[in-house]
């Protein structure tokens, strides 16, 4: 691809926001313009094709494409040189890993993958700037990959919500220390200490369904109950932390946006966020992505959150079924959905 503009889209949470900042920093060292952009899975197409069909310098992390389109227009016109899109996540590993275009590594989160093959194959002075993201990248790395072994990666995702994606992402490019000063650390201990507090609330409003007739169940939460950001720490509270007789096998958090449209948040220990992902999603009505334990449903405004609950459970007893051999099909189970 011609040199030009270097346009960097990545995802909006923590690990996305650090891998951007990776990026900027290391695309700094050309001294050419850079346009950022801080996106999910509902827009990462769109992004990517427009900046493909201008030729600019692009660099993708912690997404991936949607749509099998814009994989082939890629495929058809990519001539070689250095890949350019950087991610951990199962579902892009299974589907388009063995292109020259892409590396996926779910060993790591998507800003470490970006961070270390940088350091394998960037210049000295790429290098020199980006080692300063060492320890920022490893905290994202124990933060995405829930490993829990640094207690400040709460704490920065805290940061994200606190401040946005922009906001954490202008910290960051100005102040790669992974260090908090004392009022950050103040302000993001307290934000957790708030968001355990909503979470109490949260857990009150949880819709179960049974999946299967394996004795598991899925945990739904409507819109309207947490803040972005607190995904990840409350799923795992459910997951990691459940009460007594509790047989949660996934959560799902449900957010209207603004437009209209739904995200799904989905968590699991097992696989199965990303086995629903792979039997709802149909690259037209219902877009999704993300990993075994991790991902993400877009559904259109048309639905409802008794809707969404109701393919979800759908879905995962088709999974259920299919496994146990009884043969019953998810279009069996989703008669009734929009």
């Amino acid at each position: 691809m011609p040199c030009g503009i270097t346009n960097i889209i990545s995802h909006t949470d923590l690990d996305g926001v650090v891998a951007a900042a990776v990026a900027w920093h290391a695309s700094s060292a050309s001294g050419a313009p850079i346009k950022i952009s801080l996106t999910g899975y509902g827009e990462v197409d769109n992004l990517i094709l427009e900046a493909w069909r201008k030729s600019e310098r692009m660099t993708v992390l912690d997404l991936s494409p949607q749509f099998q389109n814009t994989v082939d227009e890629i495929d058809r016109g990519f001539a070689g040189g250095e890949p350019f899109l950087f991610d951990h996540h199962q579902s892009t590993s299974e589907r388009f890993g063995n292109r020259p275009w892409i590396v996926a590594d779910m060993k790591f989160c998507g800003a470490k993958v970006y961070w270390n093959w940088l350091m394998g194959m960037a210049g000295e002075e790429t290098k020199r700037r980006v080692a300063a993201m060492r320890d920022l990248v490893e905290i994202a790395n124990d933060r995405d990959l829930w490993i829990n072994e640094n207690p400040d990666g709460r704490l920065w995702q805290a940061m994200v919500t606190l401040c946005g994606e922009w906001g954490a992402f202008a910290r960051i490019i100005t102040n790669p220390d992974a260090n908090f000063n004392a009022t950050e650390r103040e302000m993001v201990t307290r934000f957790v200490a708030a968001q355990e507090e909503r979470f109490k609330a949260a857990r009150e409003r949880i819709t179960r369904s049974r999946i299967g007739g394996g004795g598991r169940e899925m945990a739904y939460l409507p819109d309207g109950y947490l803040e972005f950001g607190d995904t990840s720490d409350f799923c795992g509270s459910i997951l990691d932390r459940p009460d007594p007789g509790d047989s949660t096998a996934l959560v799902a958090l449900a957010y209207r946006k603004p437009s209209g449209g739904w995200a799904v948040s989905l968590r699991s220990r097992d696989g199965l966020a990303g086995r629903a992902v792979s039997l709802l999603k149909d690259g037209r009505k219902i877009r999704g992505g993300g990993h075994g334990d991790a991902a993400a449903l877009y559904f259109p405004s048309n639905y409802t959150d008794d809707s969404i609950r109701e393919s979800l459970a759908a879905a995962l007893s088709a999974n259920d079924e299919s496994a146990s051999g009884m043969g019953v099909t998810l279009g069996d189970l989703l008669k009734k959905t929009p």
